[in-house]
């Protein structure tokens, strides 16, 4: 039952996101049906599961809340912002509940009664102008009845425990009752499979049901009843009627049920035909159905029949296919094709020193199937940003109510895929850029309308691929970075001197020195000048950018440029004396020389012409203070950092690697200027150079000297 429950939770966190975008959505439409059936249904599983498994306190939580939404469902409720609001707490309610089960913060009862009360008086509230709705229909609209019919589906639902179905704490009956209150049902129990006493297991479950349920219901919301036990059961949902029938339609024989659902052969049926008793006591007589099957296919046909002559319902869908893995074991598929792409590069190592064409053909097969299973190992870890960026839906929602500011949240690009490992950290960034975009971009309804702007202020999330990075960016159409207030902050706290000569975009990057803020006052949402450190530290701590551009009175927009994955990464490999080091291939525009004149003529300064335009480098061997002497002639590798060409010196380019990224120990994980290691082919380890922090480190120490 443990695991079950832990699954219960991870299903309820996820119900919960998704609860808290459709509320987002049904506030900007409140007449939206569809997503209030959405919002019904997510707490009518999170109520029905919790009862299942123990969470007493959160399936009557959810109770109430759930009436509310089936009354809006009939239209006897309306939708409002106080509804939402309600709505929102109780999410936020269901999660504490959520968490003090695995030994968190004990929940607030009192709050949770006061949640409950307020939903009860809405319910109250309706319960006086229910009848006067209900006799204001015409006479002859055929009642209630017939008009639920019209939304009505009939299903026939096959459940089949498997054997050990009570050994995992489960009860079935629950789910029947529960099934049973989706609508209009017959159930009959089968037990054909029942053993003899001696062969008896009482811990096994040896019955199975079928069920014919004509409801409102779709497809899924029946499924959804099964959801924690299908996969120790087998549950098959199949529709038999609709209201796209011909109303008095004849429906099909016994022998055609029986036949549809697997119960007897065609040959069977065939052999049966020709005997002048009816179908089902030939079938039982024969020995060929048990009479359970049959009295089970006569309740189906006398339902459906029934149910023409009163006209039919909705039509399914078909759930989606998927299956549920732990994210430690999708890590240590990823850790294990990271090792067999060593292997392999040993392989192809051996097979170039041997010159063996045997050797080389199985080695050149082995490296084409690795490549395959990388490719696919690594798409799994791949997800949709869109996971992330409905998440602060709510969050824009909640501040620009506190700060009292109207705001547009839009998104898009949410089907760009990235690695699992980045996106989950890259929620806390986000955060703090939305609540900047909120409290010091957009202003307040009265100072947007002097400027002449809209008073609802625009905030844009988007993302995009760009090659090997996505580019995920937050833009505001707010007032714009103010450059003399930026440049004032930074010269009181000693990052620039007056004299300094800026461009506009240095400017913009004074903000992401730790401690920075030209806020006058410290608000609960920002001031303290943490934000924007935590972005940068963040964003460079797996390798990416962070890009500002603003417009004074038009908005700003921060842009993030992230890698698509952590794990495996193509990179070139270089040497400097006997030392090997690896720099992501993603950044590097280009390999140029370096001779002695090319030195002589630079007159002790670090620049190189590289395709007349000049570009500073820095040589690796004096920054990692190597012993040698330097080669004749060496190698500049060009990278692109954010808009600007670094050059990183070295011996010898020995060309592209396959680099499978490990980390380098609680002892040297701090050590700038490198973000990993990598094994070689031979065995020999190679660090992965982190170029942004090496020129941070680099011209941190020019500055120093400077000063000096």
């Amino acid at each position: 039952m443990d695991a079950q429950k832990q699954l219960y939770r991870e299903e309820a966190f996820e119900l919960l996101a998704d609860l808290e975008e459709a509320l987002i959505e049904l506030e900007q439409q409140p007449g939206d049906l569809d997503t209030v059936n959405r919002i019904f249904r997510a707490m009518h599983t999170i109520k029905g599961s919790g009862a299942m498994f123990g969470f007493d306190d959160i399936a009557s939580f959810t109770h109430t809340i759930e009436t509310v939404y089936d009354l809006i469902r009939e239209e006897k409720l309306s939708v409002d912002e106080e509804l939402i609001s309600l709505t929102l707490r109780s999410c936020d309610q269901i999660k504490v509940m959520l968490n003090a089960s695995q030994g968190g913060e004990e929940a607030d009862a009192t709050l949770a009664e006061e949640i409950t009360a307020s939903f009860k008086k809405l319910i109250s509230s309706m319960e006086g102008t229910a009848p006067e709705q209900d006799d204001s229909r015409p006479a002859d609209s055929g009642g209630e009845q017939a008009d639920d019919l019209k939304a009505e589906t009939t299903y026939r639902i096959r459940f089949k425990p498997h054997r050990e179905l009570f050994q995992n704490g489960t009860n079935p009956i629950p789910l029947l009752n529960e099934i049973r209150g989706l609508g209009h049902a017959h159930v009959i129990c089968h037990l054909k499979e029942l053993p003899g006493l001696k062969e008896l297991d009482p811990e096994a479950c040896y019955t199975y049901w079928d069920i014919i349920l004509t409801t409102d219901k779709d497809a899924d919301a029946i499924r959804d009843v099964f959801i924690f036990v299908e996969h120790i059961s087998d549950v098959e949902v199949t529709k038999i009627d609709d209201y796209s029938e011909i109303d008095h339609e004849e429906y099909k024989k016994i022998g055609e049920i029986l036949f549809d659902r697997g119960d007897i052969s065609l040959s069977d049926l065939e052999s049966i035909l020709g005997r002048q008793k009816r179908i089902g006591e030939l079938l039982v007589e024969s020995g060929k159905a048990r009479r359970s099957e049959v009295q089970s296919a006569l309740v189906e046909q006398e339902h459906v029949r029934n149910l023409r002559k009163k006209r039919m319902g909705n039509l399914s869908g078909d759930a989606a296919s998927s299956i549920r893995v732990a994210s430690h074991k999708l890590d240590s598929l990823v850790n294990l094709v990271g090792e067999l792409v060593t292997v392999q590069a040993r392989l192809t190592q051996l097979s170039v020193q041997r010159n063996d064409t045997d050797l080389t053909l199985v080695s050149e097969e082995v490296e084409r199937l690795t490549a395959e299973l990388r490719d696919n190992a690594m798409g799994i870890r791949m997800l949709p940003i869109g996971t992330t960026f409905a998440k602060f839906k709510r969050l824009v929602r909640d501040l620009s109510t506190e700060l009292g500011k109207e705001v547009d949240f839009t998104t898009s690009g949410e089907e760009t895929e990235l690695d699992k490992t980045v996106i989950d950290r890259l929620g806390d960034p986000l955060v703090h850029l939305i609540r900047n975009s909120i409290d010091h971009g957009i202003e307040s309804p009265e100072k947007r309308a002097a400027a002449g702007k809209p008073a609802e202020g625009t905030i844009r999330l988007t993302a995009e691929h760009s090659g090997a990075h996505v580019l995920i960016s937050v833009s505001d159409d707010g007032a714009g970075l103010d450059t003399e207030a930026i440049r004032a902050k930074a010269m009181e706290k000693g990052l620039i001197s007056p004299d300094a000569n800026l461009s506009e975009k240095e400017i913009f990057e004074l903000i992401l020195a730790p401690g920075f803020s030209t806020a006058r006052s410290v608000s609960k949402v920002s001031g303290r000048g943490v934000g924007m450190d935590v972005v940068t530290s963040s964003i460079e701590a797996f390798g990416g950018t962070v890009e500002i551009a603003s417009a004074k009175d038009k908005g700003t927009t921060i842009t993030l440029k992230l890698p698509l994955t952590l794990a495996i990464i193509d990179g070139l490999l270089v040497t400097i004396s006997d030392e090997y080091f690896v720099m992501p291939l993603n950044a590097v525009v280009e390999c140029v020389e370096l001779s002695a004149d090319d030195r002589r003529h630079a007159h002790g300064r670090n620049l190189a012409r590289v395709r007349d335009e000049i570009v500073p480098y820095i040589p690796l061997r004096e920054v990692f203070s190597l012993d040698g002497d330097n080669p004749a002639i060496e190698q500049v590798v060009v990278t692109e950092i954010g808009e600007r060409r670094i050059g990183f010196v070295v011996d010898k380019v020995v060309g592209q690697h396959q680099t499978v990224i490990k980390n380098l120990g609680k002892f040297l994980r701090h050590v700038d200027g490198v973000s990993g290691a990598t094994i070689m082919g031979d065995g020999t380890v190679a660090l992965i150079l982190d170029i942004n922090k090496l020129t941070q480190q680099v011209e941190f120490t020019e500055k120093s000297l400077a000063v000096h």
